[in-house]
């Protein structure tokens, strides 16, 4: 598989790897240098953050929100450079760095031989939460193809220790069949449902297009839905990774509640850790008043 790798994929590998191997606390400095270098100059996405972090808080002062928004870009560049390090990490120093804190209604659900999925919110976290999940035994894990050079570097570091990769806009059958054999999914809910099946469930008071894809397959694979949050802890403290309590009832015969309830879930992980949650994505593209957008 090597041999066929282009130039371009063997250097940015390299030079991945290499950067992984620098010392956590260095990684750190380095992200949180490049993360405030992001805040100054990457004008468009600090406004979409600026946006959505407005339309969600709106309780917060503007300088209040202007320091959330800041801290979002520290910890983006954080993330990024300790993730490297966590994709070439052994086991072991995996095992040391992200920390399962809450994991009894998951080992709890597969003692009763449940299927089970896991709502994992695009916290910034959410690729070291992936591994750590994986590590655990066979998994099924979603992904976006990214159309770059580090498709190759992403693709084998997600499926090291044995995760099955689902892409986004794959036909849902290799995933039922999947999940029914008792692997757990690694889902991410919150994406632009795009063309898809969505429906107008609250998100931070904001009726919002939301996919109702997640009530589908737990229904079509009597799976139990457990929420994954993922939390990067302050300096060189690592990981945490907590799964909680079943949705419930879920799924319902109301594609509105269902979504609807798993938004609310999303809300309760972003409120214990704002900095965390990926504000430059647009959550709210597809909202639009006096028909413009948001984000205008």
């Amino acid at each position: 598989m090597t041999e066929r790798l282009g130039w371009g994929e063997r250097m940015v590998g390299g030079l991945l790897r290499g950067l992984a191997a620098l010392p956590w606390p260095l990684l750190l400095m380095t992200g949180t240098g490049l993360g405030a270098l992001a805040y100054a100059l990457a004008v468009r996405p600090r406004h979409i953050a600026r946006v959505n972090v407005g339309l969600c808080f709106p309780e917060l002062s503007g300088a209040a929100r202007e320091r959330l928004v800041r801290r979002h870009f520290l910890a983006i560049g954080q993330n990024a450079f300790a993730t490297l390090r966590l994709w070439w990490a052994s086991e072991d120093e995996l095992r040391r760095r992200v920390r399962i804190i809450a994991r009894e209604p998951y080992d709890e659900a597969l003692a009763r031989g449940r299927n089970v999925i896991l709502l994992a919110p695009h916290f910034l976290a959410l690729e070291a939460g992936g591994l750590r999940i994986s590590s655990l035994g066979p998994c099924i894990s979603m992904y976006r193809a990214p159309a770059s050079i580090l498709e190759h570097a992403l693709l084998a570091r997600r499926t090291q220790y044995g995760a099955t990769l689902w892409r986004h806009d794959a036909p849902l059958r290799s995933l039922i069949r999947s999940i029914r054999e008792h692997k757990p999914f690694y889902y991410l809910p919150d994406l632009d449902p795009g063309d898809a099946e969505a429906v107008p469930a609250p998100f931070f008071g904001i009726p919002t297009p939301t996919l109702t894809a997640l009530a589908r397959i737990a229904h079509l694979t009597d799976a139990v839905v457990l929420p994954c949050y993922t939390r990067k802890l302050p300096g060189a403290g690592g990981y945490e990774v907590e799964i909680g309590p079943p949705l419930a009832p879920f799924p319902t015969d109301d594609a509105l509640a269902d979504a609807t309830r798993m938004n609310a879930a999303i809300e309760q992980g972003i409120r214990r850790m704002p900095e965390q949650y990926l504000w430059t994505y647009k959550r709210f593209k597809r909202v639009h008043r006096d028909g413009r957008s948001l984000y205008d």
